[in-house]
């Protein structure tokens, strides 16, 4: 998966070559946006896709878990929405939905690129790793339901960092950033 990941990158540095080429300023910010979208949503499709497979086991020997391990499996999908939030809001701050696109200078744009990468790193790592420990929250249900409330703290923490990723990003496009 790791690997898929790195290929994917190296398509998107391509693109962002001929972005940068093309648009300037502009196409670095918007290769910043599709990075931060991008990796969310691969790290959130590992996470959910591991939390899944045990879900899965889990429920086929007991259906009466499903709903207690379904939360635990959709927690890493929220990498991904932070991811696009902040593809969305880099757009809104270039002019995409409304008034006219701005043309920011390479400086900028790379401002703009720097600034997506705390929310595409830590989702992609975290969304991963939150996976990991909804796999285990999931077996700790699997035999001990009761828990189920303790089981989701775990994965919970992890997605502390994933928040503060897209806070950085937010922060930094919103407020370090001028056109």
């Amino acid at each position: 998966m790791l690997a898929a990941s790195v290929f994917l990158m190296i398509g998107i540095s391509f693109v962002g070559i001929a972005l940068v080429n093309t648009l300037g300023g502009l196409g670095l910010a918007v290769l910043g946006a599709a990075t931060a979208a991008v990796l969310g949503g691969i790290g959130s499709s590992m996470g959910v896709g591991m939390a899944g497979e045990a879900a899965a086991g889990v429920t086929s020997e007991d259906p009466e878990k499903f709903g207690k391990v379904l939360l635990l499996q959709a927690l890493p999908g929220t990498q991904g929405i932070y991811g696009l939030l902040s593809a969305f809001i880099v757009m809104f701050k270039l002019g995409f939905f409304g008034g006219g696109i701005v043309s920011p200078t390479m400086e900028q744009g790379w401002q703009v690129f720097f600034s997506c990468l705390p929310v595409a790193v830590t989702c992609l790592l975290s969304g991963y790793y939150q996976g990991r420990a909804a796999v285990a929250s999931i077996n700790l249900v699997a035999k001990r339901p009761e828990e189920s409330g303790r089981a989701l703290i775990f994965p919970a923490m992890v997605e502390t960092y994933a928040v503060l990723g897209l806070l950085s990003t937010i922060l930094l496009v919103m407020l370090g950033i001028n056109f």
